[in-house]
């Protein structure tokens, strides 16, 4: 027999004494579901490549909030797709558009439900861009404007939460300064403050209607190549006045997650994106994995890693789990 060594399977030895020292645990409450709201009626229409996930109609999102309220889950996350699509974005900041009013009749129905505004120009530009184009350039500084006027569209709505994904220079300051001139200096800001350049959003962007009809976003979304890039960005939000950080995509950028916990106090958020979705119920689909073990662990994966909240897909079926159905 080999001399001393650690007995680390003592605290494995039954289920019961793996849940008495569990370091990390999935709760409902850390669950922000995303929604696609559409101009239309009774439209509730499957997104090809992100089964299970839905384009509704202001009508038919009643009763998928009606579900979500359901289950437990307190916080979704915003994106109206709408039929009119400018050179800057005009949807974004009219008080009438599809997602403002859909942000109204959320928080009419579920008062206590905690509705967060994706902030972004992308679904409402024709040209898939995040900002205003200047020679077929991304202007920094005229999109802030734009941005800043759609939060505070979005608060007038009711939003509880802006969430700035634009990766513009100076976003949270434009947003924050926009705010509090409006009288909204209770509203915090969830900012997209690490975004990557990622492959990840393909499925999101037949969602969003969104991708861009020239070039890529490399000049405004980070290198995925680079962390300490990373760690610049999230200073900066912090600096102008974030009260959440982000991390997207998460499974590829876990070591993003882990830097921001050790670096910064502020809640932090982890966005489990489309593809990341789309190929766990591809691959479910062709029974090739166990569909919510794998989920389950990639999800308390990304708590391990230091992330507060998560926003996933997944959602509505891990709430269920959670609760043994």
């Amino acid at each position: 027999m080999a001399g001393t060594f650690d007995r680390h399977r003592r605290l494995r030895s039954s289920a019961a004494m793996r849940n008495l020292v569990r370091e990390n645990h999935v709760r409902v409450e850390d669950l922000i579901y995303p929604l696609f709201v559409v101009e239309g009626t009774n439209i509730k229409e499957e997104i090809p490549s992100m089964p299970g996930v839905y384009h509704f109609s202001l009508d038919r999102l009643k009763e998928e909030m009606e579900e979500i309220a359901a289950l437990g889950i307190q916080s979704v996350l915003m994106f109206g797709v709408p039929e009119h699509k400018d050179y800057c974005g005009s949807e974004a900041y009219n008080d009438e558009a599809i997602t403002q009013r859909a942000i109204r009749q959320i928080k009419a129905d579920h008062p206590e439900m905690i509705v967060i505004a994706d902030t972004c120009l992308c679904q409402y530009t024709d040209h898939g861009h995040c900002g205003v184009l200047q020679e077929g350039q991304v202007d920094n500084d005229e999109t802030l404007k734009l941005l800043a006027a759609a939060a505070v569209s979005q608060a007038k709505a009711g939003a509880d939460i802006i969430a700035p994904s634009n990766m513009m220079d100076g976003f949270v300051a434009a947003i924050r300064q926009g705010l509090d001139e409006a009288g909204f200096a209770h509203i915090p800001i969830m900012s997209y403050a690490v975004k990557y350049a990622s492959s990840f959003y393909g499925p999101f962007r037949e969602a969003a209607h969104s991708t861009p009809q020239s070039g890529d976003r490399k000049t405004y979304q980070m290198d995925p190549a680079n962390a300490r890039e990373g760690l610049r960005e999230a200073a900066s939000d912090v600096a102008e006045g974030a009260d959440f950080l982000m991390v997207k995509p998460g499974l590829a950028f876990m070591d993003m997650v882990l830097r921001l916990r050790e670096n910064f106090n502020l809640p932090l958020v982890v966005y489990n994106v489309s593809a990341e979705y789309s190929m766990v119920k591809a691959a479910a689909a062709n029974g090739w994995i166990d569909e919510e073990r794998i989920v389950m662990e990639t999800l308390v994966g990304f708590k391990r890693a230091g992330a507060d909240l998560i926003i996933t897909y997944h959602a509505k079926d891990v709430a269920k789990w959670l609760r043994g159905e």
